[in-house]
């Protein structure tokens, strides 16, 4: 860990993992063996995933991701700063399939997001991360846009090993923490107002929420945001993450 906010919620993250009722998995080197370099060792996660129950999900993602999901099947680290999806079919917020095939996938919830697309990872805000011929994007849910990161799957869980709290944007999740939160496994940040709206530079309120009543919301608002064909962008509105 490369930062004095890392090293603290990492701490965080141990402390919690101890009270938790979910599978965790304690003192394990997370090494992702044949692909990501022998120095990539994740810190104990959150949640880890259980036995592969969804086979045929396997053959139709990226080989990379497919090594990774062989090894670990998915896993929450930072203490719900970063989840990335399993191939199972139980539980169902864990599950690739629910979120790329699903009834309510997240290509149809978010219309930047391509059938094609593999949402395999999202943040603890509910942004998510998708692979777009093998390179990974980024969807910002507030606003609906797909910005594409111009890395690898490998290139991506390096960044954000080293240096979670900038990379991930994880400031929120910090401050949730410090006044007592927790997010549990197949929770999301709730944020209100949004963090692109004038109002929240007056301050938000934060609360763990069901990871599908969040996305739901998000969807919802994006596309109450979005800029009509023609009209004056407002895409100069950032967020603020402090």
């Amino acid at each position: 860990m490369t930062s004095s906010g890392t090293d603290a919620l990492c701490v965080i993250i141990q402390q919690q993992a101890d009270n938790t009722d979910v599978v965790l998995l304690s003192g394990v080197d997370w090494r992702i063996n044949s692909w990501i370099s022998s120095s990539m060792e994740q810190p104990n996660p959150t949640y880890a995933g259980s036995q592969i129950t969804d086979i045929e999900i396997l053959d139709r993602v990226p080989e990379d991701y497919g090594r990774l999901l062989n090894q670990t099947n998915g896993f929450i680290l930072f203490d719900g700063g970063l989840h990335v999806r399993g191939a199972v079919l139980d539980p169902e917020w864990h599950s690739l399939r629910k979120a790329w095939l699903g009834a309510s996938a997240l290509h149809k919830l978010f219309p930047a997001i391509e059938e094609t697309d593999v949402p395999f990872a999202q943040d603890c805000l509910g942004d998510q991360f998708v692979l777009r011929a093998g390179i990974v994007n980024k969807l910002d849910a507030e606003i609906g846009d797909v910005e594409r990161l111009g890395m690898s799957l490998e290139t991506f869980l390096s960044h954000a090993h080293e240096n979670p709290v900038e990379f991930l944007s994880l400031q929120p999740l910090l401050q949730f923490i410090s006044e007592g939160g927790k997010l549990r496994p197949g929770q999301l940040l709730s944020v209100y107002p949004p963090f692109i709206t004038k109002e929240s530079a007056d301050g938000v309120s934060l609360k763990a929420i069901s990871m599908y009543d969040r996305l739901g919301f998000l969807a919802d608002f994006a596309r109450q945001v979005a800029v009509p064909p023609n009209a004056k962008s407002n895409k100069g509105m950032q967020r603020t993450r402090n």
